[in-house]
Formats: structure tokens, sequence, C-alpha cells
């Protein structure tokens, strides 16, 4: 897998405009503590890559809310498809380092492939393996899938394959970039605790752009299919 993995700008540059999209319907929504109106406060972050994704330390910008309602002010961190929660490693990274780590045997060697510490490969085996599995966003996601559901003793692997084979149809084929587009779409849910039932939101604002440049744009990836 690391040696097909070749994202470039142009994939970070398609989140960034879903990103974009899911921020402004949450402001239009408005603050879900008081009604009052969410205005934006983006602020910058300092994303890295590792040595699988460099290009996507080009886009920093992390889209963010505040509600400009006297005596609330409080923030809403809408839903993303490339920060997983405060990482500071791309969601797409976190993603693929995670595999490489679960099939490579030495550690120490998938850190050098990754260019990710073996400190947080091992964190991230464990969020994987013991605080995903109790999350919300699986909980809602688990049932989608035909059964059995993709092995929770070997997330994110399992997870990936599953959404290869959805992808690839008949050929069994998918690109890593079409793959790790949908997974960013499924696991948006758990990247903020800002929009309440986070999955039916994301899939309201995948209904909403269909038909749209942006819609046309995430279908090449493979967003709206099988979701």
């Amino acid at each position: 897998m690391v040696h097909d993995f070749r994202l470039e700008k142009e994939f970070f540059a398609l989140l960034t405009g879903f990103d974009g999209e899911i921020a402004r319907r949450v402001a239009i929504a408005g603050c879900r503590h008081c009604g009052g109106p969410l205005y934006q406060a983006n602020y910058a972050r300092k994303p890295r890559g590792a040595a699988l994704a460099g290009a996507a330390e080009a886009f920093t910008l992390r889209h963010s809310l505040c509600c400009g309602q006297e005596g609330c002010r409080r923030r809403a961190l809408p839903p993303s498809l490339r920060f997983l929660g405060r990482r500071v490693y791309v969601e797409a990274v976190v993603l693929v380092a995670s595999v490489v780590a679960l099939l490579v045997p030495v550690l120490s060697r998938a850190s050098k492939l990754t260019g990710v510490p073996r400190r947080t490969l091992q964190r991230w085996a464990t969020w994987w393996q013991e605080a995903f599995p109790r999350s919300p966003t699986w909980s809602e996601l688990r049932p989608r899938f035909v059964p059995p559901p993709p092995d929770e003793a070997t997330l994110p692997q399992s997870l990936l394959a599953r959404l290869e084979t959805e992808l690839g149809g008949a050929s069994g084929a998918a690109s890593l970039d079409a793959v790790l587009c949908l997974a960013a779409r499924l696991l948006a849910p758990a990247t903020t605790s800002s929009v309440l039932d986070g999955s039916r939101f994301v899939r309201g604002i995948d209904v909403a752009l269909e038909g749209g440049p942006l819609a046309q744009k995430m279908a090449s990836c493979g967003v709206f299919r099988g979701t």
C-alpha cells in the first residue's frame, strides 16, 4: 500500500472543498446550543504528511465557527475529511500508516516506511482496537455493511479492504485515493462532537451536493457510490 500511495495536492484540495461545504452548512443550521448565528472563526493548523503525503502540508486551514449570540459565543467545529480530531497527522496518513503497522511485523520497519514514530503508531493502534469500536461513529457505521462487517481486530485494514471491494465492484480493484476518499466521508462524524447526529448530517450534504461540480469530483473518488 505504501508504494501505491501517491496522493497529490489535487486530492487534498478536493477534501478541502468538501470541508468548506460542510462548514457552510453547519453555519446555516445555526448554533445547536442557542440557535444563534454562526460566523467563521477558522484557524491554521500545521498538518503533517510524514513520508506518505507531503502535499497535505500545504493545506493548513481548519474550518471553525463561533456563535454570534451575546451570552453564548460557543464554538462549533464542523466535521472534516482531512483532520481526524486533534491528531497532527492528516487522516489519510493515520489510515495508511496504521495499516502498514498491521502488515509489517517489525514496528521499527513500519516507522521507517511511513515516517511516523513508533510510539505514535502504537498509540493509533490502541485507538483503532479499543476506542474506535466503542465510538458512536462505528456503532452507526457497522450495521451498514453487508454481514460480516469489517473485523474490529484488524481495523483500519479491514475497513479499507471492504471499501476497496465495494468500490472495485466485479473487478475488485479500486485506487487508493478513492478508498481513502470514501473512508474520510464515512469517518467524518468521528472528527468532531460539535454536530448532533454527524453521520446523518454528512450524508445529507452528499445528497445536497449531487449534480454539482464538487459532487462530480467526489463521485470520481467514489464518495457517492455505495454509501
